[in-house]
């Protein structure tokens, strides 16, 4: 499916100015690239919305235990680095690093890169849109993420400085040192 994006040529949204724009417009959810193209994002079937709870569902339950950090849903928007507004499906940031943002900055797009991030290929992503994403994310600061293709029954592994590694969905998905102790069976949801 193609991706829809507004054309924005003649206006240029301040980071504030683009989150009133998305409360002003809250029956619809936008991210914004890099260079500020505001895409809009399609709803998801219920099917892909089940299989996102449970991850999401998976990820707090890790994080009630261990009190690491906090994990959002693909509600919350984050100002990455390059200015880009993202939405991840499922994403995690480390306490302290969370709790050093000020009440202000957590009720908006915050300028802050997730450590961990889920992308979940729903109907309406392809999976290069997806790719682009995830490359994108680790390289404005995030340390592990996780894209999910029920397609091509495949987990697309991202990591600062390596290659992005390849695991069926039969293969337990390790948070290693960035999520301590969280392993995610996909069977169970997928």
């Amino acid at each position: 499916m193609e991706i829809f994006t507004l054309n924005t040529s003649a206006i240029s949204f301040t980071d504030e100015e683009f989150f009133m724009f998305c409360q002003d417009n809250d029956t619809l959810r936008f991210e914004r690239s890099a260079d500020q193209q505001i895409i809009v994002m399609a709803p998801t079937g219920l099917d892909t919305s089940f299989k996102n709870s449970d991850l999401n569902y998976e990820l707090v339950s890790w994080n009630r235990r261990t009190k690491l950090g906090y994990v959002f849903d693909s509600n919350a928007g984050f100002t990455l680095p390059n200015n880009a507004v993202r939405s991840p499906d499922a994403a995690w940031v480390k306490k302290e690093r969370y709790e050093a943002l000020d009440l202000f900055e957590r009720q908006r797009f915050s300028h802050i890169c997730p450590d961990f991030v889920i992308e979940l290929q729903s109907l309406s992503d392809t999976i290069k849109h997806l790719q682009e994403k995830m490359v994108e994310y680790i390289d404005n600061g995030c340390q592990l993420g996780w894209l999910i293709s029920p397609d091509l029954k495949k987990v697309f592994i991202y990591k600062p400085g390596s290659k992005i590694i390849e695991s069926p969905f039969d293969s337990p998905l390790s948070g290693e040192n960035v999520l301590p102790g969280f392993l995610l069976d996909l069977s169970k949801i997928f």
